[in-house]
C-alpha cells in the first residue's frame, strides 16, 4: 500500500518537474522574438537640430510678420546705405501676388517643424521623406529669389531677412545629409529562420 502511494507521489512529481521545465523553454523562444517594429533607424541629432532651426526661422518669422503687418515702426535695423532692413520690407519685393512674404515664411517653418517630427522621420517608405526636401527646396528657390531682388533691385539688405535665409539654407543642407543617414527599417525575420 505504502509502495503504491510512493509510485504515485513520485509520478505526480516527476510531472510537476517537466511541467515546470518546460516554462522556461517557452519564455526564451518569446523572449527570442525579433521586434515588429518597422521605424526605421534616424541619427539622434537630425530632429533635434532640424526642429532648433525650424524655431529659429519661426520665430524671427514672427518679428517680421509684426513688422510687415506695422509698417517696420519698431524694426530694430540700421538704416545705411547697404543695411536698410526698411527699405527691403517696404519695397515691391517684399510681398509675392499681393502676400507680404514674412507670412509664407512663418507657414513655410511651422510647416516644416510639423514635417521634422522625430515620428515622421521615422516612419517607413519615401512619400514623406520627398516632401520634407520638396518643402524645403521649395524654402530655399524663394530665399534665392529674395536674395537676387535685394542685391540687383533694392540694393539694401535686411539683416533679420537674411536670418531667416540662412536658417533655410542651413535646415536645407540639415535634411540633405540627414537623408543619406537614415537607414531603412529592419528587414522581417522569416518564422522558420527565427532562432529556436
Amino acid at each position: 500500500m505504502s509502495t503504491s502511494s510512493s509510485r504515485s507521489g513520485a509520478s505526480a512529481g516527476g510531472s510537476n518537474q517537466s511541467s515546470g521545465s518546460a516554462k522556461p523553454t517557452k519564455s526564451a523562444g518569446s523572449a527570442a522574438r525579433p521586434s515588429r517594429s518597422r521605424d526605421r533607424i534616424v541619427p539622434d541629432w537630425l530632429p533635434k537640430v532640424a526642429l532648433a532651426i525650424c524655431a529659429i526661422g519661426f520665430l524671427v518669422s514672427i518679428y517680421l510678420t509684426i513688422e510687415a503687418f506695422t509698417t517696420g515702426v519698431t524694426l530694430a535695423c540700421p538704416e545705411g546705405e547697404t543695411i536698410n532692413c526698411a527699405k527691403v520690407t517696404e519695397s515691391e519685393w517684399s510681398k509675392l501676388f499681393g502676400i507680404p512674404v514674412a507670412p509664407l515664411g512663418l507657414a513655410f517653418f511651422a510647416g516644416m517643424a510639423w514635417l521634422c517630427r522625430p515620428s515622421m522621420f521615422r516612419r517607413p517608405g519615401v512619400r514623406w521623406d520627398r516632401l520634407r526636401l520638396a518643402g524645403v527646396g521649395v524654402g530655399l528657390a524663394m530665399v534665392l529669389y529674395l536674395v537676387w531682388a535685394e542685391l540687383f533691385k533694392i540694393h539694401a539688405i535686411c539683416l533679420w531677412c537674411t536670418a531667416v535665409h540662412v536658417a533655410t539654407f542651413a535646415l536645407f543642407v540639415a535634411l540633405l545629409f540627414g537623408q543619406i543617414l537614415i537607414e531603412p527599417a529592419p528587414a522581417r525575420v522569416r518564422y522558420k529562420d527565427r532562432p529556436r
